[in-house]
């Protein structure tokens, strides 16, 4: 599957996975799993509002604040660019993440304007007592294909908020797909200065032909 294609569908697997299961079964779910619940049901109660998925500009805004408490950008920034994270300057870094959220958020809100038909089920996960790291295991169920497994690799923060930092779709990595992206196109580029005003550009030209449609 080519890189633009996965991180299509990785992240409309993602919003598919952030709406609500059964109520009798979401009781019984763990905190980790509840995490992803709890922004599914703000979800949910946009999804009802006709009008608002008319404005692409209010679905990013909102997409953006649903998901920014359950997901660590700046963990997931740092993952995706390795070594680069390491070598790049404190301005350089902020300027990632900021494009980088801007690419998910919008990706993610396509996602949110597309699909309609389909469920999600939570699968048993290990959390042992103490434990600040789990996978959280989740299959999508569409009419008429195979379950398509979608895990979350997810830790808890300082304040005990379980978030997000990379989603794997039928075992391959989102995080690892964009790594080797990026990677090329510093190598390409020749320095990550030029690949964040690249992706700076396609985000605003993205957003601005949404605005005008």
């Amino acid at each position: 599957m080519k890189f633009k294609q996965f991180t299509i569908f990785g992240l409309c697997l993602f919003f598919m996975t952030l709406l609500p299961v059964s109520g009798a079964y979401s009781q019984d779910l763990l905190p980790p799993q509840q995490a992803i619940q709890d922004a599914s049901d703000k979800l949910k109660l946009r999804l009802q509002d006709q009008s608002f998925k008319n404005d692409f500009a209010k679905i990013a805004s909102f997409v953006n604040e649903v998901i920014y408490p359950h997901t660590d950008f700046d963990k997931i920034s740092a993952l995706v660019l390795g070594k680069l994270w390491k070598e790049a300057s404190p301005d350089e870094r902020e300027r990632f993440k900021r494009e980088f959220q801007t690419l998910l958020v919008r990706t993610y809100s396509r996602a949110f304007l597309e699909f309609k038909e389909w469920s999600v089920r939570f699968l048993p996960i290990d959390l042992e007592a103490g434990a600040n790291k789990v996978i959280v295991k989740t299959e999508v169920l569409q009419p008429g294909i195979q379950p398509v497994g979608v895990n979350y690799r997810m830790f808890s923060s300082n304040t005990g908020q379980w978030k997000v930092y990379d989603i794997m779709i039928e075992g391959v990595s989102l995080v690892t797909n964009y790594r080797t992206t990026f990677t090329n196109e510093v190598q390409q580029k020749g320095s990550l200065a030029a690949v964040i005003d690249g992706l700076a550009k396609r985000n605003a030209e993205a957003l601005s032909a949404k605005a005008a449609s």
